[in-house]
């Protein structure tokens, strides 16, 4: 008998994005309990030793760490998301640990208040996306035709730049069209389209605003 899956969230959270596309991409039935990460129930911290989400209930067990939980998942269901070639398979999973670092990268520019290292982390993300301009163009997913797990990995990183270029331009994706294809491609995509709740973009912005940091700052100034 297949455990029932509970994916324990927060409605603002990237890494919950990732491992909810995995879901959703392998046609996997599962329950989605959101929890509020600034008054965490005691039950939760019970069950994630990390305090953190997203949190997997495979029937009475538990895993947590999105990248963990994308793993499980890919050895237990169907259909296959990494390369069946061992080398490419590890290089899939460098690639999805080289989305986690960006997903720091776009917390500081949600929150950081000094404009110095805002400035030198937008810097330092367009450098990365830079090095991915620079590999062999597969469109339009990472690896070409079919969608995998470094594609759930990067479709939240993407997301944020919709929030924030409407509230301040940063230049961080200007000129780069391979880019720009696969981020487009991936927010046509369903399964990264239903992960997020409608009024998404807007709860970020809030969020991004009561931070009160350079983003907002200038968002703010810009009107």
């Amino acid at each position: 008998m297949t455990p029932s899956l509970q994916l324990i969230s927060f409605d603002l959270c990237p890494y919950v994005q990732r491992a909810a596309i995995v879901l959703l991409e392998k046609g996997v039935a599962f329950e989605r309990v959101d929890i509020d990460l600034y008054a965490k129930p005691d039950w939760f911290l019970a069950l994630s030793p990390l305090g953190r989400v997203p949190v997997l209930r495979v029937g009475e067990e538990v895993l947590f760490e999105s990248a963990v939980i994308a793993e499980y998942l890919e050895e237990t269901q169907a259909p296959r998301l990494h390369p069946a070639d061992p080398l490419e398979k590890a290089k899939h999973r460098a690639w999805i640990e080289f989305a986690a670092t960006m997903l720091d990268d776009t917390w500081v520019i949600e929150t950081g208040k000094d404009a110095a290292a805002f400035d030198a982390r937008c810097a330092t993300l367009r450098q990365k996306f830079q090095r991915i301009e620079a590999l062999p163009p597969r469109l339009p997913f990472f690896a070409g035709e079919d969608f995998s797990i470094v594609d759930a990995a990067f479709a939240p990183v993407f997301r944020y730049f919709d929030t924030f270029d409407r509230m301040a331009p940063l230049g961080v994706l200007d000129g780069l069209p391979r880019v720009a294809a696969w981020r487009q491609a991936l927010a046509a995509r369903p399964s990264v389209r239903k992960v997020v709740v409608p009024d998404y973009p807007e709860r970020l912005r809030a969020f991004i605003m009561k931070q009160g940091g350079v983003l907002a700052q200038r968002a703010a100034a810009a009107g």
